[in-house]
């Protein structure tokens, strides 16, 4: 896969959208939405009798999991992933595959049955990257067709353009290493969310980043308390149980609250030991990424798989280390987010590229990174623990039992976000000037071992635990 040079703001690093995915959700969900666009631009509307979709490589394997299928017939309908109702894309995939028929754009219906109009190409994979799908509509005399590629963290790629999707856009820092990332520190004598902040001025006001990123946190908050407070099974035939509802519960132990504010004092007067903490950074990801798989509303960071890593170690910080500032809960994502884009432009967030060390990986080293900052390190401590803890999650694959974002991946974020803390005090514990390994280098580590992974551990569901583990068994 070719690089460029790439600008990345922190809008693009979280996204807001819906579960399970951000490759196999969220990336085609998007490209149905820019295809409706592209069909507009050609005055095909109107005239549209049927639309084909066909799914390749990881999108076609683990695709029925993830809901590939689902997400590419909101996109046809024109629903809005960042706004629809989540309680309202069940209702709506079933009224179409009852009646056979899509409200294409919202605006024409048209003959649509899912199961022969959506295609899964089980046996072949497209070369530029494993989540490839095309789009076929047809007219009386003519036929529109787009192919696209999701290279992770909901970002697409049109077939014939290169991988910077956006307008290129001139930053004060532009960013594209480690390296790059300490220099601009130390031009500005600042910390890391000092140097995206400026950056950030080259789309917008200061102001407008500030209350997107404001957005970001919310909807992180309000996943991580529904989650909390939601019971029952995962869908998708592993019933697997939730268990962030129970654990609550019970390390509540009867104290009482009234809303997210209240939840949280009732969360401190627990008090702050070792294993309390570590149970409530635990409950925190579950929650996130049982919603997740619920096809809740989550925030991509970097991915939806890895989508609780994240939200668990804010929220550690918010709940346990005086973090409860909007300023201080700002620069936690600001930084987190320079962290992940680093680690996309030098290597990958695909699991389907580079296994589950692209996903959960890049979240634990972007929440590192973020919690070393905010607990008072500079921005050489930052990199450090960033590194500390990609370097321990190199190599993880990615094996979904069922092609399902369940198991391992819920409990895998749990891990991630513990690993993330202890990687960030190790960091401030340290010298950074003494650490042996750079940042860089564990960025292109990283990607030399997503180069040399085997196909089947990188979300195809053909090899791991996902073989190991017959669906009977669970």
């Amino acid at each position: 896969m070719d690089r460029i040079a790439e600008s990345i703001s922190v809008f693009d690093m979280f996204k807001i959208g819906v579960g399970p995915s951000s490759s196999h959700t969220l990336g085609p969900w998007k490209a149905a939405l820019d295809f409706l666009n592209r069909l507009g631009e050609e005055c095909l509307l109107d005239s549209v009798k049927s639309i084909k979709v066909k799914l390749y490589g990881s999108l076609a394997k683990t695709g029925k999991g993830h809901g590939t299928d689902i997400a590419v017939q909101m996109g046809l309908i024109a629903a809005n992933p960042e706004t629809v109702p989540v309680d309202s894309i069940l209702p709506t995939l079933n009224e179409i595959a009852s009646k056979k028929q899509l409200n294409l754009a919202g605006k024409r219906l048209i003959h649509f049955d899912p199961e022969t109009d959506i295609e899964f190409k089980m046996l072949r994979s497209l070369p530029f990257h494993p989540n490839g799908m095309t789009l076929i509509a047809e007219t009386d005399s003519a036929k529109h067709q787009e192919t696209y590629f999701s290279i992770g963290g909901g970002f697409i790629v049109r077939e014939g353009e290169s991988l910077g999707l956006r307008e290129h856009v001139r930053l004060p820092y532009p960013i594209e290493t480690g390296k790059d990332l300490i220099e601009a520190c130390e031009e500005i004598n600042g910390n890391v969310s000092d140097v995206v902040k400026i950056n950030e001025r080259a789309w917008r006001s200061d102001e407008d980043t500030f209350e997107g990123v404001m957005k970001i946190f919310r909807t992180m908050r309000h996943c991580i308390f529904r989650g909390c407070h939601t019971d029952g099974f995962l869908p998708g035939g592993l019933n697997v149980a939730r268990r962030a509802f129970d654990l609550n519960k019970k390390l509540l132990n009867g104290r009482e609250y009234e809303g997210y504010k209240s939840w949280v004092e009732a969360i401190r007067a627990g008090g702050n030991s070792f294993r309390y903490v570590s149970d409530w950074v635990s409950c925190f990801a579950l929650a996130v990424n049982e919603e997740n798989a619920a096809f809740g509303r989550v925030v991509t960071a970097p991915t939806n798989g890895a989508a609780g890593v994240i939200p668990a170690v804010l929220q550690y910080f918010i709940t346990f280390c005086d973090g409860d500032d909007e300023t201080k809960i700002f620069n936690f994502l600001l930084t987190a987010s320079e962290i992940g884009s680093i680690f996309k432009k030098g290597a990958t967030i695909s699991a389907a590229m580079g296994g589950c060390q692209a996903e959960i990986g890049v979240s634990s080293a972007m929440a590192a990174g973020a919690l070393a900052e905010s607990l008072g390190g500079d921005y050489r401590h930052v990199t450090m623990a960033a590194e500390i803890a990609m370097e321990h999650h190199l190599g993880m694959t990615c094996d979904p039992i069922g092609g399902l974002v369940q198991v391992p991946c819920i409990e895998r974020n749990t891990m991630g976000a513990i690993k993330a803390i202890m990687a960030a005090q190790l960091a401030l514990q340290s010298n950074p000037s003494e650490a042996k390994v750079p940042l860089d280098a564990v960025v292109e580590t990283m990607w030399q071992t997503a180069l040399d992974m085997n196909s089947k551990y990188k979300e195809t569901s053909d090899g791991g635990l996902a073989v190991t583990v017959g669906l009977s068994e669970c």
